[in-house]
C-alpha cells in the first residue's frame, strides 16, 4: 500500500483553532487526518505532495448538523402551514408525507445533504421517522446518498408507534408496530453502523416525539441502545403543546417522562429543548444529556427559546441543527449559527454570546452530542474536515475580524470543502453532482407530493 497524500494548506486568511496558544497559519493533511498545525508562517518540515493556497479564506472545522428531516425538502414553503405552529403544521403534513416514494427521499436526501455541504457542513444527523407501505428501506436509500455525496451522517432509525386511534396525533397508517420497529432497528445497527474513528455511517435510534410512541418503544429503544452501545435521540419540550399532552397522556412533564423511559443519560441528545425548568435543566446537566438547539426552526414556528447558557453550566453539551427543512425552510448550517448568535441574544445579552461560542455549538459542540471526539475541531490526529469560505463577496466588504464577518455579515455558501482529506466541494460547487438535474427531478417530486 502506498503511503498517504499530503497536502499542505497553505497561506490562509484565519483559520479557527481556539483551544492553541497562538495563530495557526497552516496546515498538513495526511490522508484523511490532520497531520501537523504551522504557526508563524513557517513551511512544514515534511515534504508534500501538494500545496493549497488557502490565501484570503476563513478556514473552519467542517460544521455539525445534529438534527434534521431531510424527506421535508419536498415540503418547503407550503402555503397550507406556513403561519402554523407545530401541532397543526404536523396534523395538515401528516398525510402528505405519508404519500412519500423510496425515489421521492432519495431525491430530497440528496438536496437536503448537497445543501448542507454547501454551507461547509461535514456530518448531519438526520432524523427519519417515516415508513409508510413501500418505504421500509428508508434508512438504506439514505445510506446510498451519503455514500455518493461523500458526508457524514448519523442516521437515527426513528419510528412512530402512537396513532390517533390510541391517542396519538400522527394517522394511523403511518405508524409501524413496536416489533417492526425493534426488528429494522436491530437490523440497521448490524448492517451500516461504523464504531472507528472516521467513521462515515452511524446508526442511532429516535422514536419521534412523545405525542407519536407509545411508552413501550421508548423503553425498549433505550435497552437496544445500551446492549448495542449506540446513541439515542426524540425530539423533547419544543413546545407547551407537548407539555400539556405529557401531563394529560402520562401524567408527568416531559423530563419525568424521559426518566421514567431509561432516557436520561450521556447517551441521549435532544432536539429542542426549550420549555425545561430549573430543576429539570439540572437533572438534565447531572445525567449529561445532550441538547440540540434549532433556532431557526423555533421561531418559524414561534415555540420559544432554547436556554442555551443555563443548559451548558449545568452539564449538558450544546449543539445545532437546521430541523426539518419545512419548518425551517433552509439546510444551511451557517445560516442556522447565525441565527443562534441572535436569538440567544435576545435571552442571554450581546456580550454572553459570542460568533466564537455559536461557531463552537455549530463544530464541537455538535461533535460532542454525537458522541464523536475525531471531528469538530482542528486539532492534530483529528479528521480532516474543514470548510473553506471567502470573504469576496460584497456583503463582507468594510468587515475587519474574518470570524466576525462570517456570522455578522451572513456567509452562507462555502467556497471548498474537505471531508476526511477529500475535497467534496471545489469554487462553490459539489463536486460530481449534476444539480441542475437533481433540482429539476427533485422539484418533479415535490410537486407530485402535495398535488397527491
Amino acid at each position: 500500500m502506498s503511503d498517504p497524500k499530503r497536502t499542505w494548506i497553505k497561506s490562509p486568511l484565519y483559520i479557527y483553532a481556539p483551544e492553541q496558544s497562538q495563530p495557526v497559519t497552516g496546515l498538513v493533511v495526511c490522508g484523511n487526518t490532520i497531520e501537523t498545525l504551522l504557526f508563524n508562517n513557517q513551511p512544514p518540515e515534511t515534504r508534500c505532495d501538494s500545496v493549497f493556497d488557502a490565501s484570503g479564506l476563513v478556514i473552519l472545522p467542517g460544521l455539525i448538523n445534529t438534527h434534521h428531516h431531510f424527506y421535508q425538502t419536498l415540503t418547503r414553503a407550503w402555503a397550507p402551514v406556513v403561519n402554523e405552529p407545530l401541532f397543526p403544521w404536523l396534523k395538515t403534513l401528516y398525510p402528505v408525507w405519508a404519500r412519500l416514494t423510496p425515489e421521492a427521499l432519495h431525491l430530497a436526501t440528496q438536496v437536503a445533504m448537497a445543501e448542507l455541504l454547501l454551507s461547509g457542513c461535514t456530518t448531519a444527523a438526520d432524523h427519519h421517522y417515516l415508513f409508510p407501505q413501500g418505504l421500509d428501506d428508508a434508512i438504506d436509500v439514505q445510506v446510498d446518498v451519503v455514500k455518493q455525496l461523500g458526508m457524514r451522517a448519523m442516521l437515527t432509525r426513528g419510528s412512530m408507534s402512537l396513532g390517533e386511534d390510541d391517542g396519538g396525533l400522527p394517522p394511523q397508517h403511518t405508524v409501524q408496530t413496536g416489533v417492526a420497529i425493534i426488528r429494522d432497528s436491530e437490523r440497521l445497527i448490524s448492517q451500516y453502523h461504523q464504531r472507528h474513528d472516521g467513521a462515515h455511517i452511524q446508526i442511532a435510534l429516535a422514536p419521534c416525539s412523545p405525542f407519536s410512541v407509545t411508552r413501550e418503544i421508548m423503553q425498549e429503544s433505550a435497552m437496544l441502545a445500551k446492549r448495542e452501545d449506540v446513541r439515542l435521540h426524540t425530539h423533547l419540550a419544543e413546545t407547551l403543546d407537548e407539555e400539556d399532552f405529557c401531563l394529560q397522556t402520562f401524567g408527568m412533564r416531559t423530563v419525568d417522562y424521559l426518566e421514567s423511559v431509561g432516557w436520561l443519560s450521556d447517551r441521549t441528545w435532544l432536539a429542542h429543548g426549550i420549555h425545561f425548568n430549573a430543576e429539570e435543566i439540572a437533572r438534565l446537566g447531572a445525567a449529561g444529556t445532550g441538547i440540540c438547539h434549532c433556532p431557526v426552526s423555533n421561531m418559524r414556528l414561534a415555540s420559544g427559546i432554547c436556554p442555551t447558557l443555563d443548559l451548558i453550566a449545568a452539564g449538558s453539551p450544546v449543539g445545532l441543527g437546521v430541523d426539518g427543512s419545512a419548518s425551517n425552510d433552509a439546510s444551511n448550517m451557517m445560516y442556522e449559527a447565525r441565527q443562534a448568535l441572535y436569538l440567544q441574544r435576545l435571552k442571554y445579552g450581546a456580550e454572553a454570546i459570542t460568533p466564537e461560542k455559536v461557531i463552537n455549538w455549530a463544530t464541537a459542540g455538535s461533535a460532542s452530542l454525537l458522541g464523536r471526539s475525531d471531528i469538530g475541531v482542528i486539532a492534530v490526529d483529528k479528521q480532516a474536515d474543514l470548510a473553506f469560505f471567502s470573504l469576496d463577496d460584497i456583503r463582507f466588504s468594510g468587515s475587519h475580524d474574518p470570524l466576525a464577518a462570517l456570522i455578522l455579515c451572513g456567509a452562507e455558501r462555502a467556497e471548498h470543502v474537505m471531508i476526511g482529506g477529500q475535497w467534496r466541494v471545489t469554487n462553490g460547487a459539489v463536486n460530481g453532482l449534476d444539480m441542475a438535474s437533481l433540482l429539476a427531478r427533485h422539484k418533479a417530486a415535490a410537486a407530485k407530493l402535495v398535488s397527491g
